[in-house]
Formats: C-alpha cells, structure tokens, sequence
C-alpha cells in the first residue's frame, strides 16, 4: 500500500460502540477481517451474545 492521507484511509463503524475507526497498518493484511476497533469491543461482544 502506497502512502496515503489520512483522510484517504478506509474506515468502518464498530458494531459494539457504534463509532467509526480507520485503517491501521497493523490490519493492512486482514482488513476486510476487522470487525471492533478494538479488543474491549471485541471482548463486550461476546459477553453480550
């Protein structure tokens, strides 16, 4: 991935908390994967279902 501004990151909504997060470079290769922004989002989800 070239460099890019960030404002011309993708960025999804977080099912959990409801906000939008961008693309990190740690997820470049699992984009479509990520789900939560973050892992307490991730860990709220699955105490909730």
């Amino acid at each position: 991935m070239r460099m890019r501004k960030k404002g011309d990151l993708p960025s999804k909504m977080c099912p959990q908390c409801q906000r939008p997060f961008d693309w990190r470079k740690k997820w470049e290769r699992v984009w479509d994967e990520v789900k939560y922004c973050s892992e307490r989002c991730r860990r709220e989800s699955k105490g909730a279902a």
